[in-house]
């Protein structure tokens, strides 16, 4: 017994020798982990199973269990639907702006004069469209495509499409400008994937004969699967936490509402938490799928 404690000692010191110094290193982040993340999160995840309201002493709670869940998702209706909206409009936009930005950095990947100004043009939006900035432009009506108005493209959609088509397409349309504001970082990402693709494979398969479609599909595409994937969960998490989220605004009314409070405000910030993580988690797994055969993720 005492062989075992003393081992078990010694391992311990061994560790310390080894890892001490980074441990002190780390202790400053785990520190504010633990006290600006995991704990509101944690009494998040308590409010949303009890009714939370603010008085003169204080929070009250009244513990309820999943009261406010079943509240918000069969007395409410309002909620679920402007959620399963959202989640179908930001479905339909993250491959739009994962197609705009890889197309965008294939050409800017080449070599033509002003390369470097231009791909400062495509990343400036990312600089100046945050936060209150954006919500200003918006206000301004710099998010609106002028030519939508000009040629009644309303009308037009909802005379040849249904009328919840018409509306997601119009939607779409309306968040254009986002699509473009939203890609500089994507672009970036893209750009850095290129550069790890050696030269040296392009120019084997172009001397056996390959086209560039070909060597595009088959060298190109695979190699930047992985990188694909990753623009793809911070482009998951940049719209989950747009500004103009709808489902923050309306998780937000809630939160100072007499009538519902921070029980019921976290109980709709939980279920939009699940959904974004099951969507992160789903991605990921494609994303190892895709890479685990190449050897690309390890």
């Amino acid at each position: 017994m005492n062989g075992k404690s003393s081992r078990r000692r010694q391992l311990l010191q061994f560790r310390w020798k080894e890892y001490g110094l980074g441990y002190l290193f780390m202790l400053p982040w785990m520190i504010g982990f633990v006290a600006f993340v995991a704990f509101p999160i944690g009494w998040s995840l308590w409010n949303s199973f009890n009714q939370v309201f603010i008085t003169s002493e204080g929070f009250k709670y009244t513990w309820v269990g999943l009261d406010n869940f079943r509240r918000m998702l069969i007395e409410n209706n309002a909620y679920p639907i402007i959620l399963l909206t959202y989640l179908q409009e930001v479905l339909l936009i993250i491959p739009l702006i994962l197609i705009f930005s890889f197309v965008v950095s294939l050409l800017l990947n080449e070599k033509f004069p002003g390369r470097g100004w231009m791909r400062a043009l495509f990343f400036l939006p990312v600089i100046f469209a945050t936060g209150q900035v954006i919500m200003e432009l918006f206000v301004q009506g710099a998010g609106e495509l002028p030519f939508m108005e000009q040629y009644n493209l309303d009308v037009i959609l909802r005379q040849y499409f249904s009328e919840t088509t018409a509306s997601m397409l119009l939607g779409i349309l309306g968040k254009a400008v986002i699509i473009l504001w939203y890609s500089g970082v994507q672009i970036l990402i893209f750009i850095a994937g290129f550069q790890t693709i050696p030269k040296t494979v392009y120019e084997a398969v172009r001397v056996d004969g390959a086209s560039p479609w070909e060597s595009f599909w088959k060298i190109t595409f695979p190699g930047m699967l992985p990188f694909i994937g990753l623009n793809a969960v911070y482009t998951i998490v940049d719209l989950f936490t747009f500004p103009f989220n709808p489902v923050l605004e309306i998780v937000r009314s809630n939160m100072f509402s007499p009538t519902t409070g921070y029980g019921y405000a976290s109980a709709m910030a939980w279920l939009y938490f699940a959904i974004i993580l099951l969507l992160l988690g789903l991605t990921l797994w494609l994303t190892y799928r895709a890479t685990k055969g190449r050897g690309e993720l390890r």
